[in-house]
C-alpha cells in the first residue's frame, strides 16, 4: 500500500473531503504546471501490462507543442483525503504518459498510460545480447536508456544482485524486464527469473518486487456494513495451475538446470494436486481421492541458472497460479492508497473475515467508493 497515514486510513468511511489536483510537464518533469481536474478515472490494475492506466479531463489548459501533447508531456495526479481536524493528505494516483488526447469546450479529455508505455515503444531495432551482469545493472541498462530520469526500487524478496547469463533480446524491452520470451519460446524476463514482477508504482518508480501470495501480512480491513456492501462473487477456471515444471536452459549446449517442480501440496485445498504429482501420480487412485485434479504448467527460462533458483521460480509461479479459482469484487470507501497486489481482510458475512489479493481497485478522482477485484485461497472451509 502506498504511504498513508493511520488516521487518514481509519477515517475513510468518514473523510469530509476528496480534492484532487494534477500536474503536467513537457521538459520530462523537471518543472511542473498545475491543472485543474474536471474529472478523472484511475485504474490500477495488476492483471494489464500498463499497471496504471487513467481518464482525465484537464481545464483552460493550453494545447499543441507549447502544452498538452501527446508526444511530451507527462502528467501526473493526486487524490486527496481530508478527515476532521488534519490537513489534505495527498496520495499519489499515477504518473502518465498521454496515449490520446481531445480538445473539450472547457480543455482537454486524456487518455493516460503509465511509463511503462514508453518502456514498451523503446523496442531494440535489432536484437541485442544483454549481460552477462546482475539483474540490477541489466535493468538500469534497460530502463535508463528508455527513461533517463526513472527510479528503480527493489522491493524485499527479489534478489537485484542475481547474476545472469548473457541474453538475447529479439525485440520487446518491456519484456525483457517483465517476462518475455525469445524467438524459440524460451523466456527471457528478468522479473520473472528472479521468481517476481516489475511495474510502475503510482509515483512512477519502477518496482521489482516478488509474487503477491494470500499469506502476506494485510494492509486494510474491510469490515461488513461499514466499507462494504454486498459482495459479488465470481469463479472461473481460466489460468489455474497446481503443477510447475521449471528449468533453466540458455540453449548454448550447457547442461539444462532443473527441472524443479512445485505443487499444491494442501489437502484442504480445491486444488490439491496429490501427496506428489511427479513421482507418484497414482497415489490419488490407490488413496482414494477421487477429487483430485492435476492441471500442469511448464516454464523454461535462459536467465535461470542454479536448481535453487529454479526451484523459487515454480513456486512463485504456483503461488500466482493458485487462488485465481475464487474472486470477490466489493465496494468499500475509496481508499486510493490501495495497491494491485496489496491483501486485504474482508468482511464477507458477519464473524467471518476472508484474505484476500487485490488484482485491481479502480477509482473516480474525488469519489467516495471504489470496487475492488481480488482473488482469494481456494481452501476448503
Amino acid at each position: 500500500m502506498l504511504p498513508i497515514s493511520p488516521e487518514a486510513l481509519a477515517g475513510l468511511s468518514g473523510v469530509t473531503q476528496r480534492p484532487a489536483r494534477a500536474e503536467w510537464s513537457n521538459d520530462g518533469g523537471r518543472t511542473w504546471t498545475p491543472a485543474q481536474i474536471g474529472s478523472g478515472t484511475v485504474t490500477p490494475d495488476r492483471t494489464a501490462e500498463v499497471r496504471y492506466s487513467a481518464s482525465v479531463e484537464l481545464l483552460d489548459v493550453p494545447l499543441g507543442r507549447g502544452g498538452i501533447n501527446t508526444e511530451a508531456t507527462q502528467v501526473r495526479l493526486w487524490q486527496g483525503i481530508k478527515v476532521t481536524r488534519r490537513d489534505v493528505e495527498w496520495i499519489p494516483a499515477g504518473r502518465y504518459v498521454i496515449d490520446r488526447q481531445r480538445q473539450t469546450r472547457l480543455g482537454a479529455t486524456l487518455e493516460l498510460l503509465g511509463r511503462e508505455d514508453v518502456i514498451r515503444g523503446a523496442a531494440f531495432p535489432v536484437a541485442r545480447t544483454i549481460g552477462p551482469d546482475t539483474a540490477r545493472h541489466a535493468a538500469e541498462q534497460l530502463v535508463g536508456e528508455a527513461l533517463p530520469d526513472a527510479a528503480i526500487a527493489w522491493r524485499p524478496g527479489v534478489n537485484p544482485d542475481l547474476a545472469l547469463p548473457a541474453f538475447v533480446v529479439d525485440e520487446d524491452r518491456w519484456a525483457a524486464l517483465s517476462a518475455g520470451t525469445d524467438s524459440a519460446g524460451t523466456s527471457t524476463g528478468i522479473a520473472a527469473a528472479l521468481a517476481g514482477e516489475v511495474w510502475l508504482d503510482a509515483r512512477g518508480i519502477v518496482t521489482f518486487g516478488p509474487v503477491p501470495t494470500i499469506a502476506d501480512d494485510p494492509v486494510w480491513r474491510v469490515p461488513l456494513g461499514v466499507a462494504m456492501v454486498e459482495p459479488v462473487r465470481e469463479q472461473s477456471a481460466e489460468g489455474i495451475a497446481n503443477v510447475w515444471s521449471v528449468s533453466g536452459d540458455g540453449g548454448d549446449g550447457a547442461p539444462a538446470v532443473g527441472p524443479a517442480h512445485a505443487w499444491d501440496d494442501d489437502p484442504l485445498s480445491l486444488t490439491y494436486a496429490g501427496p506428489d504429482p511427479i513421482n507418484d501420480p497414482l497415489a490419488p487412485q490407490r488413496l482414494g481421492l477421487a477429487t483430485v485434479r492435476v492441471r500442469t504448467e511448464r516454464h523454461s527460462s535462459a536467465l535461470i541458472t542454479s536448481f535453487g533458483q529454479a526451484a523459487e521460480v515454480a513456486r512463485a509461479k504456483l503461488a500466482d497460479s493458485l487462488g485465481v479459482q475464487t474472486s470477490l469484487s466489493f465496494t468499500a470507501a475509496c481508499n486510493p492508497a490501495l495497491e494491485p497486489g496489496d491483501v486485504v481482510l474482508v468482511e464477507t458475512e458477519s464473524g467471518m473475515w476472508e484474505r484476500h489479493v487485490i488484482d485491481s481497485c479502480p477509482f473516480d478522482l474525488g469519489g467516495v467508493t471504489q470496487t475492488c477485484a481480488t482473488r482469494t485461497t481456494t481452501r476448503r472451509t
